[in-house]
């Protein structure tokens, strides 16, 4: 029992009533939001046909990350992170609700495609200002030890919901159509209204008197440069990200090389749910990421494996024609264990950034951390959208995970402070 306990998953931080309410909405939430990222891509598909417009969804997402994922890090520390919370998610609820409207009033031929990609762009935006100023507030609810245990939680609600969400949104698309998935998205985000509302007033000690602007922004990346070992964790989850992220292959995967329906179906719903799969998987059994000392090479470590497993994945669909079947759940299998490692992964690198950080910076170094984090995949959409159009998906797939393998070992060569760099294990609390 006393191993078992040591593996399954730390729930100590739920103790925390603010914490407690974030993580219930999240597992509502999450669900919808996951609806709408299965939704906009298999849209964008079934009226073009082509992945190279899918990819194009990483460009119109990565643009408003970049650009107030920084400045709305640069927000959160200077204005009550609450508030700043309360107004980002009315703009996620109006957003999403805006989706409904051109799915249910107009469908597929009633937009263009440039509509929907726009309309994502605006959600992105409230999107990067809320989820800096979201992990920024853990310090202020949680003592430091419990902040790796947050992470795992957050990241297994997180990859719990985005297994539901692709297994009904990609079995419902060709029964109900899209605007029932946007729907479902816009009533789930009240849940993280009531609990963001709940909060206490979050004020930032030693925060700006101004309200901060391109100066702000680069003295967060002044205070990067001056931790390269906090640096270093951006570099080698860009490196994982944008080479090893295949994700806007899979409606293209799905349909031509495991047979699955055009517009979406259970093998596109399978693809999609199958690196969060690995992650819940990962989550659950993440009571040992507290007791990591060497974090460094902890992270190293999880982005080898990942990159290897994107390898694999790739090798699956090149083989796909040998035996469909069998190939599939290989693929499914090498996307499942990237999930787990990405996990872990992320779990140490945001307990590095929380605890090393000043209070009056993490807000902005969060914004980075978010324009990594969600706007590197949306970097790799673009990159194996228009590798799958040259080379195909297979080689795509399979060699962005060989160069992941590399970019990582150059960058451990490179900083070997990052390898080395280790946590005094906290007591028990």
């Amino acid at each position: 029992m006393s191993i078992l306990r040591g593996l399954v998953a730390d729930t100590r931080p739920l103790r925390n009533d603010h914490f407690r309410r974030l993580w219930i909405a999240n597992i509502v939430t999450v669900i919808g939001a996951q609806l709408t990222i299965v939704a906009v891509p298999a849209q964008i598909y079934a009226m073009t046909g082509s992945s190279a417009w899918v990819g194009l969804t990483g460009l119109f997402g990565l643009v408003p990350l970049v650009v107030f994922g920084l400045w709305g890090g640069a927000l959160a520390d200077v204005f009550d992170r609450r508030t700043i919370l309360v107004i980002t998610t009315w703009g996620l609820i109006i957003t999403s609700g805006l989706f409904w409207l051109q799915a249910a009033v107009g469908g597929i031929d009633g937009f263009g495609v440039w509509f929907l990609l726009g309309l994502f762009s605006v959600q992105q935006a409230f999107f990067a200002v809320n989820q800096p100023t979201r992990s920024a507030i853990l310090p202020a609810l949680l003592p430091a030890g419990l902040i790796p245990s947050a992470a795992s939680l957050n990241m297994t609600v997180m990859s719990a919901g985005a297994i539901a969400g692709p297994l009904v949104g990609g079995a419902l698309i060709p029964l109900l159509g899209y605007s029932w998935l946007y729907a479902l998205d816009t009533v789930t985000l009240f849940a993280t209204l009531w609990a963001v509302w709940g909060l206490p007033a979050l004020a930032i000690e030693g925060a700006a008197a101004k309200v901060p602007g391109l100066r702000s922004v680069v003295e967060g990346f002044a205070y990067l440069r001056h931790h390269p070992v906090l640096l270093m964790s951006f570099v080698v989850d860009l490196v994982a990200m944008v080479f090893g992220m295949p994700r806007a292959l899979f409606p293209e995967i799905a349909h031509l090389d495991f047979g699955g329906n055009e517009e979406g179906g259970m093998v596109f719903a399978l693809l999609f749910a199958a690196i969060p799969a690995g992650a819940v998987l990962g989550g659950v059994l993440s009571g040992w990421v507290s007791r990591v000392e060497r974090q460094g090479l902890a992270v190293i470590i999880c982005i080898l494996v990942w990159g290897v497993a994107m390898t694999g994945f790739g090798v699956a669909v090149f083989f796909s024609e040998l035996d469909r079947p069998t190939m599939l759940a290989v693929a499914l299998l090498c996307l499942a264990v990237g999930g787990a490692a990405d996990m872990a992964s992320a779990a140490f690198r945001t307990s590095m950034l929380l605890n090393a950080a000043d209070d009056n910076v993490r807000g902005r170094l969060q914004g980075v951390f978010i324009v990594i984090v969600a706007g590197g995949p949306r970097v790799a959409d673009v990159a194996h959208g228009s590798a799958a159009a040259l080379v195909g998906t297979a080689v795509a797939a399979a060699g962005g995970g060989v160069l992941v393998i590399i970019g990582t070992v150059i960058a451990a060569l490179v900083v070997p402070s990052f390898v080395r760099y280790r946590i005094t294990r906290p007591a028990a609390a």
